[in-house]
């Protein structure tokens, strides 16, 4: 298959669902020679800040010359964007000859009744990212887990650190209704003895996770215990952050904004750290750099300036909180949301959050069989019917929006990193 024809095929797959259990791809990482054991990893859960958290520490290993595999999802605009080496993304001409290879793979444990259902897209995409690593040979991968940890594709690995950053609720359906049964599938990934640093805050939350760090003698590292060994310093254009560790006091500003970040930092900080006891040496000062200096599409990113056009994932309630904070101080009037979302998604709950701080809020979709139709939304959001406009056209909603925010306003777009991809395309061209 060449680029196109990969395109196409994993978009014919792309419906497969989400299957509990990890013989698909154990299987199918055999017949590729068990890739996933030619290089160390930190495996990264959790509900919010993953792909943050995975940002700053491949930053983090690539200033100590170390090459770093990143393996995240969902992607905002390309596929090529979930596998990268350092900040390089997958090139379209390897992608597709790993994809190639990984299909024929499939066809054949089919047929011999090695697999008894084909992979899922995400399965697919995961023994890819593993695959690729090892073909292209890096010193270490951080692998950001899809959803929940104990069953999730990316739970295959022996890795070096585990880190779970938050638990919120979310994929209830899948992971269980309250916080400890969420955070006992997110701990599924510690392993015996592997060190685990907990970034999570809620304490029912943190003691299943200790729980199971105990039962696998796994030593247990909590980010933000005692409370005092992080701090934060709000600015007029942003903040900046303490954190102190028996090891060295870490001073940085993230590039990446909001008060979220600093904890996020916090994390990368804590499991480089852990990194540098149980791996290789990571210079303090390099560490520090790292989180200063990594990027991370589609999390409080500016694309424009007059009007500011904000761009935001905030899928879960967690997400819709720290967006909020941020628009709170930092966002100028008037505010224009556009707003898009997952139908299975808590709608009326993250509106409740967004809506109020926003001066007008226009529903849009966009293309993905689990998007929730523009009038949906407003049967759920029914009190603010007097701020609500619809424009199923992104690129109209786009339009209206920056013309309502004038040039003095802001334009949040936000409910769905599959709305940021879409948006990023539009401005694109």
């Amino acid at each position: 298959m060449n680029y196109v024809e990969s395109l196409r095929y994993l978009e014919e797959i792309q419906n497969s669902g989400i299957k509990f259990g990890l013989d698909n791809v154990q299987e199918l990482l055999k017949s590729l020679g068990e890739p996933h054991h030619q290089y160390p990893c930190v495996l990264v859960a959790g509900s919010n800040g993953k792909g943050s958290v995975c940002a700053m520490l491949v930053r983090i290993l690539e200033l100590n010359g170390y090459r770093a595999g990143l393996y995240t999802s969902p992607h905002l605009v390309s596929y090529q964007e979930r596998i990268r080496i350092g900040r390089a993304d997958v090139t379209k001409k390897d992608f597709a000859a790993a994809l190639t290879l990984i299909k024929k793979k499939i066809e054949e444990l089919i047929l011999e009744k090695k697999l008894l259902s084909p992979p899922t897209h995400f399965e697919i995409l995961t023994c890819l990212a593993f695959y690729y690593f090892a073909w292209k040979k890096v010193d270490i991968a951080v692998m950001e887990v899809g959803m929940g940890g104990r069953f999730d594709a990316t739970n295959v690995v022996d890795p070096k650190v585990s880190v779970i950053t938050t638990i919120s609720s979310e994929h209830q359906k899948f992971l269980g209704k309250t916080l400890r049964e969420i955070a006992f599938e997110k701990a599924g990934i510690i392993k015996p003895g592997v060190p685990v640093v907990c970034g999570v805050k809620v304490r029912t939350a943190i003691t299943e996770i200790r729980k199971r760090a105990e039962e696998l003698n796994a030593p247990f590292h909590e980010v933000f215990f005692p409370a005092d060994r992080f701090k934060i310093h709000e600015h007029a254009d942003g903040y900046s952050f303490e954190y102190r560790t028996q090891r060295a006091s870490y001073s940085f500003s993230p590039a990446l904004p909001g008060e979220h970040q600093g904890k996020n930092a916090a994390v990368a900080i804590a499991a480089a750290e852990q990194l540098n006891k149980v791996w290789k040496n990571l210079k303090t000062e390099r560490i520090q750099k790292g989180v200063e200096t990594a990027v991370w599409p589609g999390r409080l990113e500016k694309i424009n300036d007059s009007p500011d056009v904000i761009l935001d994932g905030a899928h879960n309630v967690e997400g819709a909180q720290a967006l909020g904070h941020f628009l709170k101080k930092f966002a100028h009037s008037p505010m224009i949301l556009i707003f898009a979302i997952m139908r299975d998604k808590k709608i009326k709950d993250l509106a409740d959050i967004l809506f109020p701080l926003s001066d007008s809020v226009i529903l849009t979709k966009f293309p993905y069989y689990r998007s929730a139709q523009p009038e949906e939304i407003k049967r759920k959001t029914q009190k603010y019917a007097d701020k609500i406009k619809i424009e199923p056209d992104l690129n109209k909603a786009m339009f209206m929006a920056c013309e309502m925010a004038a040039p003095k306003g802001t334009v949040v777009v936000a409910g769905s990193l599959f709305l940021v991809g879409e948006v990023k395309k539009y401005w694109r061209k």
